[in-house]
């Protein structure tokens, strides 16, 4: 049998398949962001271009940008660790946090912005495959703004907790 080049985890079939299956992508993140399908009442996939034709280029934007009930989206798949993930995490957040904000508008009212990204190695040692982050005070705990999430799936993880197959 012939290995496949290309798998569910290369970010722009990952892209094309969520895009086609909008309605998959709504359950997706449903379930990231704990609340029921039909709670879902706006749901924009603001970036559905993908470019160019042939799959072996680097071209597209990989991630997929969402409005979701007023809420900034991106879901993002990222196979290798080039050892700068936490920081590239970080810009991704911050690019869809300022985006949502138009010159002169009052930032009290910038809606909340929510990072979900796959990722196909190990990020932190431990055995969760789902980790959330918030922008919270060191010693206190105390939330500064409920404005940020950050979700992060080591799907190696996930795999172990499931007992799923590695192929």
């Amino acid at each position: 049998m012939r290995k496949l080049k290309y798998t569910f985890k290369s970010g722009i079939l990952f892209k094309m398949t969520f895009v086609k299956y909008k309605h998959l992508l709504k359950r997706l993140v449903a379930a990231v962001l704990k609340i029921a399908v039909e709670e879902i009442e706006e749901f924009v996939i603001l970036n559905s271009e993908i470019a160019p034709e042939a799959v072996d280029k680097k071209f597209c934007r990989l991630d997929i940008h969402l409005k979701v009930n007023g809420q900034y989206v991106d879901v993002e798949m990222q196979v290798a660790n080039k050892g700068n993930f936490a920081e590239r995490l970080l810009v991704y957040w911050s690019k869809v946090f300022g985006g949502a904000l138009g010159s002169g508008d009052d930032c009290a009212v910038v809606p909340k912005a929510i990072l979900i990204c796959f990722i196909n190695f190990d990020l932190f040692d431990c055995e969760e495959y789902c980790s959330e982050f918030v922008c919270m005070e060191k010693h206190r705990y105390e939330l500064l703004t409920d404005k940020m999430s950050i979700f992060v799936f080591e799907l190696a993880n996930c795999r172990r907790k499931l007992i799923l197959p590695t192929s």
